[in-house]
């Protein structure tokens, strides 16, 4: 595409950071209205390469073109006054405030409330987003938010749109919604350049796709023209391993819920009410619920992080309610929270340090009360080894790593310690197709070794994958599991919304 069929024109874009080279001489050109997909692996290079084109990040070498004048965005604000937008993963939003003024503080030159509130409505319903600009952000749904943030850039009125991975958060409805919005912003000649990991969203919505590879551009191609899997082989340049289901069978019941109830992490989070089930073993039980419904809140309960009513948790019968997370690992319980950094790992700790972490219950870390460095090291290395971790090493510090090396780092550490029970929240977040499909794998594989699994996620496909069960968390309230051979996307899509009148009706 040249002259004026091109409205972002990317030419030998380079950015080292010490011992990694994130983009090396990347081009590439996005036409107005074109839906444009970055694809890759994590750690390819595609957070960096938006950096740049938003302002964040400068590179070491190359030049940008927009709307046929140079580019070079030396901050966010720039590249919003030239045309540029960008929603990203992450809300930042502040819960006790409104929409309205959330939207207010991401602009340069805000007009009065009532009047940014009227416009806040005016551009939120022309696009089928509608908005309250008097609601409490807090009180909004993980959907909702990121229709504040999406309204936010478009009162900018972009001629390009940055979006990070925007369907993470949404139920299959609300995808739709997104991708009805997107298309429309298309036809009015807006560019929309978008990551994501789920492939099969960029067959059905992109134009064209540009696959990085270790910071190179190595193809691109039409997305529709492809399958999800062709996609992926480019994307990691190897052929991608399927699934295998094989070689299991539910045993006895190894962990009972009953009457489980639990007040919120935060102000603006869900309590628990009254969620009970029973998980065999050998088994995946898989959880669904957009964001903020009570995934954090379940979790904590189940580790042990936070304490519950006596009889509430039950391990092969025995009550373990009061104990906290080391005794449950020591019985066999073991789980992965979501945010990775800070939570599942400490950020400036090395990947041994880490390891010793939650793995010196189970596994011979220790010797005469003294860690055991050779042996810690050890387990570190077994980890890097089998969850094909990409680091120089262990001595690395877990921030160090890409999101989702590190999310393999974790799922790795917790599997290797052969759990009895094992509780994962957003197993595969930001993860590419290749290390989702190992990390998907081990579970299977897990599971097939007689131990009892709980998938909590927001990927439906993951769920609908490698799941037996399914039950639908919305507002603190777990659904009644269903086999979830027996369920359509549209009934999970119900049940997520809090339907479960519907599905309890049909057992």
């Amino acid at each position: 595409m040249t002259g004026d069929e091109t409205l972002l024109a990317v030419d030998g874009l380079t950015k080292a950071y010490p011992g990694v080279v994130a983009n090396d001489g990347v081009s590439f050109s996005v036409a107005p209205g074109e839906v444009h997909a970055l694809l890759g692996e994590n750690g390819a290079g595609k957070s960096t390469l938006v950096k740049m084109i938003y302002g964040l990040v400068r590179p070491d070498q190359g030049t940008m073109r927009f709307r046929g004048a140079p580019y070079a965005p030396a901050e966010p604000r720039a590249a919003r006054a030239a045309g540029v937008a960008m929603v990203f993963q992450h809300f930042s939003l502040f819960e006790a405030l409104n929409v309205a003024e959330n939207v207010a503080l991401g602009m340069e030159n805000p007009p009065p409330m009532r009047t940014l509130g009227q416009r806040i409505r005016e551009v939120s319903q022309t696009y089928g987003l509608p908005l309250d600009p008097d609601r409490l952000v807090g009180d909004l749904s993980a959907g909702e938010r990121q229709r504040v943030e999406i309204i936010r850039c478009l009162l900018q009125d972009p001629r390009l749109l940055i979006m990070d991975e925007p369907t993470s958060v949404l139920t299959p409805q609300e995808v739709e919604i997104l991708f009805h919005t997107l298309r429309k912003l298309s036809s009015e000649g807006t560019a929309i350049l978008y990551i994501s990991h789920k492939l099969e969203e960029i067959r059905a919505l992109c134009d064209h796709a540009t696959i990085l590879r270790g910071g190179r551009v190595v193809g691109s191609c039409i997305p529709r023209e492809k399958t999800a899997r062709e996609l992926a082989e480019m994307m990691v340049g190897a052929e991608l391993q399927l699934t295998d289901r094989a070689g299991r069978t539910a045993g006895e019941v190894a962990l009972e819920v009953a009457g489980l109830s639990l007040a919120p992490l935060s102000p603006f989070g869900p309590s628990l009410k009254d969620v009970g089930f029973e998980l065999r073993m050998g088994e995946i039980l898989g959880i669904g619920g957009v964001a903020g419904n009570g995934q954090e809140e379940l979790l904590a309960a189940l580790s042990g992080e936070r304490p519950t009513a006596p009889g509430t948790v039950m391990l092969g019968g025995a009550d373990i309610a009061a104990l906290g997370p080391n005794p449950r690992r020591a019985l066999g319980i073991l789980a992965a929270p979501e945010e990775r950094l800070g939570h599942a790992a400490v950020p400036d700790m090395s990947l041994t340090e880490n390891a010793i972490l939650t793995g010196s219950v189970r596994k011979p870390l220790t010797k005469n009360g003294f860690i055991d460095m050779a042996a810690a090291r050890g387990f570190a290395d077994e980890i890097i080894r089998a969850f094909d971790v990409r680091t120089p090493g262990a001595h690395v510090a877990a921030r160090a790593l890409s999101g989702g090396n590190l999310q393999k780092y974790v799922i790795g550490r917790e599997v290797l310690q052969e759990p009895r029970v094992l509780i994962v929240n957003q197993p595969t977040w930001g993860v590419d197709a290749a290390a989702a499909a190992a990390i998907r794998q081990a579970l299977l594989d897990l599971a097939a070794r007689g131990a009892a699994v709980i998938a909590i996620s927001q990927d439906l496909d993951e769920l609908l994958e490698i799941s037996d069960r399914f039950a639908a968390l919305n507002e603190g309230r777990l659904s009644a599991p269903r086999e979830t051979a027996a369920l359509t996307l549209e009934e999970i899509g119900l049940m997520l919304g809090g339907a479960h009148g519907m599905q309890e009706a049909a057992l």
